[in-house]
């Protein structure tokens, strides 16, 4: 999620009904995640089919999954995200349906890995439709995208259990169904959408891959996808269900993941920094994995531990996209597609792996095997320890210098970019305001409120404003371009040099959700020593509150200014000596 201020986001289910053809897309691909996991064994006794041969299911999809995200950016940079992300329904549900109608667990296999390449391309273009299409800014897009992300992971399962009841073929046929019809909403409701300024090369996700951050936490990812997959894959079959008790199982794991990774893990990178959180939820990660291996074939344990697993997943997935993105030096559907190629190589294999496991040794060390690739996981993370330290500094201090010329790279996360002063002069220690702003009416109203305290008492306003990201789950697109923040910047300083205000403005890069907006005004503003911080009244109320902090929270726990908050229903009016007023009120 992103945000340039607390007052900046409207309501996340205010949408055009693209917005909302799309996220129904969305729930059912993200069901595809626990969908069969509740027939398999069904599959395995109706086919006679070993469970090796059924967890091949996974394994075509996500290898082929992989292997498709390579050539995402280089398919929807020539033909447009629309074209591509419909091209990517179509697929799924020609190969949903075809699975459905198989005779043979081989079909079945090649079946899912013609739908893993439809998911490739549905998973790369998704969120950018939806961020393209949505009113509001990316904010309600994302939380629109988060929300559609947890629906579809914690009643996968369910709707799996329920169908499967009927026939192992039910899932696949309703997905079909499901999809279909999402594709017909897509096609008639969302609008076509530029194609991107420049087209990207076959090569550049590999290429991306020689910077060591990239690589190394992708690697990270391998392993943890390793383990996470063996669970998802095969821990089925020792549990002796139907499809429905199954289905009731993984619904409890798919809402522990959807719940940790919209509303949990935010939290706790908040409190804990990337590195550590990640340590930490590994750590626990490999626990209860070791539980799972030691305690296999004991339902009390198994299914608890199973359930359990789904809050270290859920913390991981969104974590580790944001270590991905904060260490990656190129741009974010590049290093999605790079992340997203290695990671589900190391969970396409671990689901067959673990089959062949069990026949050559025991049903018990897969499970062990899975602990092993975390500990792995754990110990190729140390080598990037510095990397994150360093980025997550750079996240927490703000560069008050001008430097000699801006980087031709749009900078590291947290890095404030001078944009440009107006005219008017400042004195000698003029107390300063500072103005968080963006594009909103309520950002002309913050800017006028920063105006008249300044012309009060002889200040210097600072217009800040935090450029947007577009991270979200496990997928990640590119935010605001750098120019269009800059436009922002200095449309609020000729507002305040009509009015004959000193200021000047800057740029908070890479905010990834509001509380990290909100602590990075709040050390800016500490360390220029504003005795006022201007910002828009908060809309981030309901769910958005419940996925992220807002940035006016932050604001009031990090801040060692005053704090201003500007809202357009405000009964009191702030006047100026010459009449100029604006709505506002203290906070």
């Amino acid at each position: 999620m992103s945000s340039t201020h607390a007052g900046s986001v409207a309501s996340p289910f205010r949408q055009p009904k693209a917005v909302f053809a799309v996220a129904f897309a969305c729930v059912v691909s993200f069901m595809g995640i626990g969908l069969v996991d509740p027939i398999l064994p069904a599959i395995s006794h109706e086919l006679h089919a070993s469970p090796s041969e059924v967890t091949l299911l996974f394994t075509s999809y996500l290898v082929v999954t992989a292997v498709a995200m390579l050539i995402t950016n280089w398919v929807s940079s020539r033909i447009g995200a629309k074209k591509t992300l419909i091209a990517g329904l179509i697929l799924i549900v020609v190969f949903s349906a075809a699975a459905g109608a198989s005779p043979s667990i081989n079909g079945i296999i090649g079946f899912r890995a013609g739908w893993g390449v439809g998911n490739a391309l549905f998973i790369a273009t998704s969120l950018a439709v939806i961020v393209a299409s949505a009113s509001g800014g990316f904010a309600g897009a994302i939380v629109l995208y988060e929300t559609a992300l947890g629906v579809g992971i914690a009643i996968g399962p369910l709707l799996g259990g329920t169908l499967g009841e009927i026939s192992w073929r039910g899932p696949f046929y309703g997905v079909a169904a499901l999809m279909a019809i999402a594709l017909i909403a897509t096609i008639v409701l969302v609008e076509p959408l530029p194609k991107p300024a420049h087209k990207t090369a076959l090569s550049a996700p590999l290429r991306a891959l020689k910077h060591r951050g990239l690589l190394t936490m992708s690697l990270t990812a391998l392993c943890y996808n390793w383990a996470f997959f063996t669970v998802l894959g095969y821990a089925p079959f020792p549990m002796n269900l139907s499809p429905i008790e199954l289905g009731l199982v993984f619904t409890g794991w798919g809402i522990f993941v959807a719940l940790f990774a919209v509303f949990g893990a935010p939290r706790l990178q908040a409190s804990l920094g990337i590195a550590k959180t990640m340590y930490a939820n590994l750590a626990a990660f490999a626990v209860v994995v070791l539980v799972i291996a030691i305690w296999t074939t004991d339902r009390a344990v198994l299914i608890p531990a199973v359930i359990i697993s789904g809050i270290f997943i859920g913390v991981n997935n969104t974590v580790t996209t944001q270590a991905v993105m904060t260490v990656s030096p190129v741009e974010k559907p590049v290093a999605s597609a790079s992340y997203g190629f290695v990671r589900f190589i190391g969970g396409g294999l671990a689901p067959y792996a673990a089959g062949r496991m069990v026949l050559a040794v025991n049903i018990h060390f897969p499970f062990y095997i899975a602990v092993g690739a975390i500990l792995l996981g754990i110990g190729i993370l140390t080598t990037a320890h510095g990397l994150l330290t360093e980025a997550e500094r750079i996240q927490s201090e703000q560069v008050t210098g001008s430097p000699a010329a801006e980087p031709a790279s749009p900078g590291p996360v947290g890095a404030l970019i001078p944009v440009d002063a107006n005219a008017e002069p400042a004195r000698p220690g003029a107390r300063v305001i500072l103005a968080a702003v963006d594009s909103s009416p309520a950002g002309a109203l913050v800017t006028e409120a920063a105006g008249v305290l300044a012309a009060d008492h002889g200040g210097v306003v600072h217009v800040v404003h935090t450029q947007e990201e577009a991270t979200a789950g496990d997928v990640a697109i590119d935010g605001e371009s750098l120019d269009a923040a800059r436009a922002v910047v200095r449309n609020h300083l000729d507002q305040l040099a009509a009015r004959h205000v000193p200021a000047e403005g800057h740029i908070l890069l890479h905010a990834a959700d509001h509380g990290a907006a909100g602590r990075m005004i709040a050390e800016y503003a500490n360390t220029i020593g504003a005795s006022t911080i201007v910002v828009g009244a908060a809309t981030h109320r309901g769910l958005p509150a419940l996925m992220d902090d807002s940035a006016t929270h932050e604001l009031s726990r990090l801040a060692r200014s005053d704090i201003m908050i500007v809202s357009p229903d405000a009964p009191g009016r702030l006047i100026a000596a010459d009449g100029y007023d604006t709505a506002a009120q203290a906070g």
